[in-house]
């Protein structure tokens, strides 16, 4: 694949997440079984949230509030054979928040290979036509 292209998208609903924060640790988990089920190597993890980054390099136990989380994804880094995780700006993360939007406004799941829907395409072009005017 070429560098920044879309492999897939997957836009999961939990209910009763206590927080933004958990959110985060729950997206990059899901990111890496994603990958793993795609039988991705190596791959790169982008997230806007620099402690969920951080926090999944390391090799440590976490006793946070998201210890559970990390503990799974440092896990889960084990069957990859490279990994990399970065911590990006949110202004260049705005194709994820525009996924997790979409998912929220419908109200339903989706897994797709190889694009992102149209109705997150249009409006995040929409967007940056709009940011460029």
């Amino acid at each position: 694949p070429l560098q920044g292209e879309i492999l897939a998208s997957k836009q999961t609903l939990h209910k009763e997440i206590a927080s933004p924060f958990v959110t985060e640790g729950y997206a990059c988990l899901q990111a890496l079984l994603l990958g793993s089920h795609l039988g991705l190597s190596p791959v790169t993890i982008e997230g806007d949230a620099r402690t969920i980054i951080k926090k999944s390099q390391w090799g440590i136990r976490d006793k946070s509030m998201i210890g559970a989380i990390i503990w799974d994804i440092q896990q889960l880094k084990r069957s990859f054979h490279s990994i990399q995780f970065k911590d990006i700006p949110r202004s260049t993360n705005t194709l994820a928040h525009s996924v997790a939007t979409n998912c929220l406004k419908n109200g339903r799941e989706s897994y797709l290979i190889g694009n992102v829907s149209m109705v997150v395409d249009d409006g995040l072009l929409g967007r940056r036509k709009r940011e460029s005017d």
